[in-house]
């Protein structure tokens, strides 16, 4: 019988991540199961879950899973021309475990935990094709020019009560059946006090799972909530936060027999879902943004970056079909390629701070977007910036929505064709990514072209 070649496996350079897991054990002897999470291009989890007794194996040796699940939907259905499938002859990677991200799982009845996957080859070198690689490329190039980003997200999202799931008809969000209709009930504390169980549940995973959330807001739609992720002074954590606060709030409100969206526009009467994120520029000597003498010069080059990019880099920040229907003018969603200080209606808002914490609040990406996609486009925009050297146009006051400016578009296809027509969006995402993140959104625009609207029948039928 022939014998299968041998591929000796290379733990890419992760220091201290065998004592972590040996003490995380010691502490957790009677770990009933361990669920590995791989974020895919769309940025949804896929993964195993594993019994607990194979946390060394995870760690000592990897865990087997196929390049294809980078050339996945957003159903999770293959994209036969990503070309990761069946003509590869659907290869396996080798995912590593981040060290920092092996927690306890808080909301499962069994004792159970968590760790996020990292995608190597056989020699251990990263997979072009993982959105968490491709952001850590756009943290080297940074690197490069001597600059380091710090970066926060603020996540929205609705809760509703769990239904059998027969999303045919609307749902109804918390808050909305009082007797009246349904209104706005902007940072009300007695929503949060109204769910203290929930609340207290989430601070105390987010504790747990050691996820820095900062503040419970109840935001601008009834039942609409926001949490604000606390900055990181590294970008690929603060992205990995994301992904994993997504999952600690669906957890924690299945908990409570809620079901909670990050879907960007759920209603079209009410606001949608965003994420927003505040990014600063460090070198050596601090923020480059507070610089004294040409902090405001610097902040102005990384602003027009950002918004002569902004139509080529849209796709990063809002992937999805029903993303760009949030763009609604008087949304609190940006439709406008423009800037201000201290003003909600723009695409890039300077908020008020002292020098020292002067950044940028990046405000067009929904909810449901790949954070490390996201992150990756703000930060190729301010790098082309810095490096072109050019003088934003005046910002916007008042309400940026009332004022003539370039339109961001409103359709997926137009987005999907500036993004593949784009060469710096290639060169940000690499390549490859750059083709695989084209086809799978093209692909996912004909699926919703194939599928005829109830509207449509109840008009033409």
């Amino acid at each position: 019988m022939a014998h299968l070649p041998h591929t000796a496996l290379s733990h890419p350079a992760a220091p201290g991540w065998k004592t972590g897991f040996e003490s995380f054990l010691d502490a957790n002897p009677d770990l009933d199961t361990l669920e590995v999470l791989l974020p895919d291009t769309n940025g949804v989890l896929r993964g195993k879950w594993l019994p607990g007794a194979a946390l060394p194996k995870v760690f000592e040796q990897g865990v087997a899973l196929p390049y294809s699940l980078y050339g996945l939907d957003v159903w999770g259905r293959e994209v036969e021309d990503t070309g990761l499938h069946l003509e590869t002859g659907d290869k396996d990677g080798v995912c590593w475990p981040i060290p920092e991200t092996l927690k306890l799982v808080p909301w499962t009845e069994r004792k159970t935990a968590q760790v996020l996957l990292s995608m190597y080859d056989r020699a251990g070198q990263p997979v072009d094709i993982e959105p968490r690689h491709v952001l850590q490329r756009m943290v080297d190039k940074l690197a490069a020019q001597g600059l380091s980003a710090t970066c926060a997200f603020e996540l929205e999202f609705y809760l509703f009560e769990e239904s059998d799931g027969d999303w045919t008809e609307q749902p109804k969000p918390l808050f909305s059946t009082h007797l009246g209709p349904a209104r706005q009930n902007m940072y009300a504390l007695s929503d949060l006090e109204a769910l203290m169980p929930v609340v207290d549940d989430l601070r105390v995973a987010c504790e747990a799972q050691g996820i820095p959330a900062d503040a419970a807001v109840s935001e601008a739609a009834p039942g609409q909530f926001e949490l604000n992720l606390h900055h990181r002074r590294d970008a690929v954590l603060a992205a990995d936060d994301v992904v994993l606060l997504r999952r600690l709030v669906i957890g924690v409100a299945r908990k409570h027999q809620l079901k909670a969206s990050f879907m960007a526009k759920p209603f079209v009467e009410w606001p949608g879902n965003g994420m927003h994120v505040h990014v600063s520029l460090e070198d050596k000597d601090g923020n480059i943004f507070a610089c004294p003498d040409q902090g405001l010069d610097r902040l102005g080059f990384a602003i027009n970056g950002l918004l002569e990019t902004m139509p080529e880099a849209l796709l990063l920040f809002t992937s999805t079909f029903n993303g760009f229907r949030r763009m609604q003018p008087g949304s609190y969603a940006p439709t406008s390629v423009c800037w201000g200080f201290d003003n909600r209606s723009v695409a890039l808002r300077v908020p008020a701070s002292t020098p020292e914490a002067a950044r940028v609040e990046h405000r067009i990406a929904g909810a449901d977007a790949n954070p490390y996609f996201a992150l990756t486009g703000i930060l190729a925009g301010m790098l082309e910036g810095l490096n072109a050297q050019k003088t934003p146009p005046p910002p916007v006051s008042g309400n940026a929505y009332e004022k003539k400016h370039k339109r961001l578009t409103p359709w997926m296809d137009e987005a999907i064709d500036a993004f593949e027509a784009s060469e710096r969006m290639k060169e940000a995402v690499g390549a490859e990514m750059h083709k695989v993140l084209t086809e799978i959104k093209r692909e996912e625009l004909n699926e919703f072209g194939r599928e005829i609207s109830s509207l449509e029948r109840q008009t033409y039928l």
